[in-house]
């Protein structure tokens, strides 16, 4: 069965996704937070592995999806900025 968990963590995300998990959804909550939401099998037995300092990753890759992440979360800051700022116009 697939899980899903959330985070606002760029690094535990990325080491994440260089373990199978696939990002569903990227939302700001403010001008200052994003909250990614991934979904695998198994999914909690990453969040032990991590927390333990046990999850092994590429570095190569592990910089790949650290820059996506980081990619998305600004991306997700402008939008939500950009109408935050289109509402305090009208």
């Amino acid at each position: 069965m697939r899980e899903t968990v959330e985070m606002t963590d760029v690094f535990k995300g990325a080491s994440f996704l260089c373990n199978g998990a696939e990002l569903v959804e990227v939302k700001a909550l403010g001008k200052n937070t994003v909250i990614f939401t991934f979904e695998a099998e198994d999914i909690y037995r990453m969040e032990v592995n991590y927390g333990r300092g046990e999850m092994l990753v590429n570095p190569a890759e592990l910089r790949e999806r650290l820059n996506l992440l980081r990619d998305l979360m600004f991306q997700k800051l402008r939008e939500y900025e950009y109408g935050q700022t289109l509402e305090m116009a009208r």
